[in-house]
């Protein structure tokens, strides 16, 4: 594991921590590097070293789009995923607002087959996003679910760190098709969180562990070219 990525680790560990005492003001700034992490610069302000910049760095398109021989999913398919697991659940679970998916007409804007979280996606399902997604437009769509996000987590007040996500937001992300029936088991392990679990689970690790699987995918199709 290079620096970066041990820096992050040893990051999110400190982040557990401090929403385990308790400290709302360091628990959020704690969150907002590890956020800034695993977002581009247009989020992080390049204040810190970003995940998704070095994956952008000489990504082609073919290799943004392309699955791995035996793989399951392409780089496209990963940032298309991230960015809706985010924006579903910061505003709809965390602020309780439209998910900007909706509201700002992302899919048109993505050329987007579906408009789901792509969870529980077939292999077809899969080839026929990586192959229609809008490179610049999913960009701008991460940079956007990325601004917003921040906006949610300095406005959390103290008291909402330890609260469960509420049933009938849950219920709302089901009722608009937000998550499949499908992956109801997602939306069963939010419905066991707090505020505060969700911003360990899916705004930082979710976001890394995925950047991660990028990575890999990244090199393993510079290997077979």
């Amino acid at each position: 594991m290079d620096i970066n990525r041990k820096l992050w680790n040893d990051g999110q560990q400190k982040l557990r921590r401090i929403l385990a005492t308790g400290d709302h003001s360091k628990a959020i700034g704690q969150f907002l590097v590890q956020y800034g992490m695993v977002h581009g610069r247009q989020v992080s302000r390049g204040s810190v070293w970003s995940f998704e910049e070095e994956l952008w760095q000489g990504l082609t398109e073919k290799t943004f789009r392309s699955i791995p021989p035996k793989g399951e999913h392409s780089i496209a398919w990963i940032l298309f995923h991230i960015a809706r697991i985010e924006d579903i659940t910061m505003n709809m679970l965390v602020a309780d607002t439209a998910q900007l998916y909706v509201k700002d007409k992302w899919t048109k804007k993505l050329n987007a087959t579906i408009s789901h979280s792509a969870n529980k996606m077939g292999d077809q399902e899969v080839a026929q996003l990586s192959a229609t997604l809008n490179v610049e437009s999913l960009r701008n769509y991460r940079i956007a679910v990325g601004l917003r996000t921040q906006e949610v987590v300095k406005k959390l007040k103290p008291a909402e760190l330890n609260q469960k996500v509420k049933a009938e937001r849950l219920q709302r992300v089901m009722e608009t098709g937000a998550v499949t029936p499908e992956a109801l088991e997602i939306v069963t392990y939010w419905s066991k969180r707090t505020i505060a679990g969700l911003l360990l689970m899916p705004p930082t690790r979710h976001n890394f562990l995925h950047l991660n699987e990028a990575f890999r995918i990244k090199s393993k199709l510079k290997e077979i070219s």
